[in-house]
């Protein structure tokens, strides 16, 4: 018969089991007890030392909920010291529970689980997590998938966590609940987009709006809605026609399975207003509409609600040439217009501002038939002409052998400066070349008939300074003659002491209407008209003829050099 094991027996057993005592080998180890005793606000337990050990009450239960110990329960404890200075053994509710929950999330760490966890406090840069014991770090970018101003409601709520990382040696674990939202909703949007089809209609209300579009949530998922497909006319900002919290209907355009993106509109659930704008709008047909946008380009115009044409900037004006559209239309401005081609498949249409006007140059040909008079500012001198501006915002040119009469271009070109006023006969107006010609030595007095009734005149030599021209006695007047050069030649005049060289020979009297003389162009007045001198005329002969035959120093007489030179000339 087997003897009853000793003192000594049980010793050596409780030794193997739990290591020597002595040696502090049930300190920093989760040990099994028995509650024996619940005295005030502490739970008495023996754990089979020497001592009993007391354990707060408050370590047992969440803050403010009851304890639910009594006497004889079993619990689990972390073993700080054998032995205090009491006596007593120091145990643990609160690191026991932590040493198992590490245990519990290294292997849920380990698997990829998600865990539970209450929010109970705030840190710099994040919250306290608690998880089952175990007190993580949850960051301020790790609360929600949109950042949150107040977490208050989050707080003290069991809700799931992902741990991203743990240190069990210093202590530490990092978790998330924004990975946990957006795996839950990927898992939703992925069921979701299967319950979805293209060219679905479907309600939805909008969340958000930006400057290129709107999303809208479709219940639990959201759409972007293009601000190109909200309307089939111009839309500058989404907010002209949607606002946040709208109930809108759209229809799925497009939907991508690898992006789980959603594209929406709304204006395909209309009457495409593209459909026969062909017929609707011919090529040469005139229309209003209204300016809805100006362009470096040109100015779009709306004919109807989602029909735009562009009228180019080289289609907007027939004389504003190279100016900004702003300049000639504004926005909202209503004009009329030309239609100058349609692309039904580009969904374009070019229009024109200025086919719908009048040309003016056509206009002014109706005004101004060749042969009219017109008067004008003179715009700019070039070195082969005049611009002249004219009625109409269109300009003239005489050029410069249309100036004067008996005057070279240069020096006619030479009377004139920009912003005079001069009168001219319209000569030639090339509607298509978009040119008048003009001419101004036409109106001058003694100007051939055919040049004064607007004709070209036929061309004649300019008169030069310094050269003897015969002229033709127009009128005889107190302070001279007026008289011209030629057949048909310019315009001049002679004053009375410039008639001869002596007293007798000045008078105007003397000469006659119809009457020819030999005379010198001295110059031209500020009409462009020549001035003439007979008695220019004899000082330059008898100069030459001192030169050619002598003088009086050399025995010859005046007389004599004078009769030479006639004789010569014969």
């Amino acid at each position: 018969m087997a003897s009853n094991p000793t003192r000594d027996d049980f010793a050596a057993m409780l030794d193997e089991t739990l290591g020597d005592a002595s040696n502090g080998g049930f300190e920093g180890r989760v040990v099994k007890g028995t509650v024996t005793a619940i005295e005030n606000d502490k739970a008495v337990i023996d754990v089979g030392l020497k001592s009993e050990g007391r354990v707060p009450l408050r370590e047992f239960a969440p803050p403010g909920q009851p304890h639910g110990l009594s006497v004889g329960d079993e619990v689990e404890v972390y073993v700080d010291r054998v032995e205090n200075a009491d006596g007593e053994a120091m145990l643990s509710r609160d690191r026991a529970r932590r040493e198992a929950a590490w245990d519990k999330l290294e292997n849920e760490f380990g698997e990829g689980k998600r865990v539970e966890g209450v929010i109970f406090g705030r840190v710099k840069g994040g919250f306290t997590v608690d998880l089952d014991g175990a007190v993580a770090f949850l960051p301020g970018s790790q609360v929600d998938i949109r950042p949150v101003r107040d977490v208050q409601p989050l707080m003290d709520i069991p809700q799931p966590f992902q741990i991203l990382k743990m240190d069990r040696r210093r202590g530490n674990i990092v978790v998330s609940r924004r990975a946990v939202l957006e795996e839950t909703r990927a898992e939703q949007r992925s069921g979701l987009i299967q319950n979805l089809k293209e060219a679905q209609i479907i309600d939805g209300v909008v969340k958000n709006i930006t400057d290129y579009g709107a999303f809208v949530d479709l219940g639990g998922i959201d759409g972007l809605l293009h601000v190109t497909d909200m309307s089939y006319k111009r839309v500058n900002h989404p907010s002209e026609v949607i606002a946040i919290g709208d109930t809108v209907r759209v229809q799925i355009i497009r939907i991508n399975q690898d992006t789980q993106r959603i594209s929406l509109g709304m204006k395909q659930l209309d009457s495409d207003p593209w459909e026969g704008v062909a017929a609707k709008y011919p090529v040469g047909a005139k229309l209003s509409g209204v300016v809805t946008n100006i362009t470096e380009y040109g100015a779009f115009v709306e004919l109807e609600a989602g029909i735009e044409g562009l009228v180019h900037v080289s289609e907007m004006s027939w004389t504003k040439k190279n100016v900004h559209p702003g300049k000639i239309v504004s926005t909202s401005q209503e004009v009329d217009v030309m239609v100058l081609e349609v692309d039904s498949d580009k969904r374009r249409i070019s229009l024109g501002l200025k086919q719908a006007q009048q040309n003016p140059w056509e206009g002014f040909a109706e005004r101004h038939p060749v042969g009219s008079v017109v008067e004008g500012e003179v715009k700019n001198a070039t070195e082969f002409g005049l611009f002249i501006g004219l009625d109409g915002d269109v300009d003239g040119m005489v050029h410069m052998s249309d100036i004067a009469w008996g005057i070279s271009g240069e020096d006619a070109l030479a009377l004139h400066r920009k912003g005079e006023q001069v009168k001219a006969v319209v000569l030639d107006v090339d509607v298509d070349k978009e040119r008048i010609s003009l001419g101004m030595k036409q109106l001058e007095k003694g100007a051939p008939a055919a040049a004064a009734a607007g004709a070209p005149a036929a061309p004649s030599n300019a008169l030069r300074r310094g050269e003897v021209v015969t002229v033709t006695v127009l009128e005889v007047r107190d302070g001279g003659l007026e008289v011209q050069a030629g057949e048909d030649g310019a315009t001049g005049f002679i004053k009375r002491s410039d008639l001869g060289r002596d007293r007798d020979e000045q008078r105007p009297d003397r000469f006659q209407v119809g009457q020819k003389l030999d005379a010198l162009v001295t110059g031209f007045d500020r009409s462009k008209k020549p001035t003439f001198s007979v008695k220019a005329r004899q000082l330059a002969e008898e100069k030459e003829a001192v030169e050619q035959y002598g003088s009086s120093d050399a025995g010859a007489s005046l007389g004599d050099i004078l009769g030479a030179a006639l004789k010569a000339q014969r």
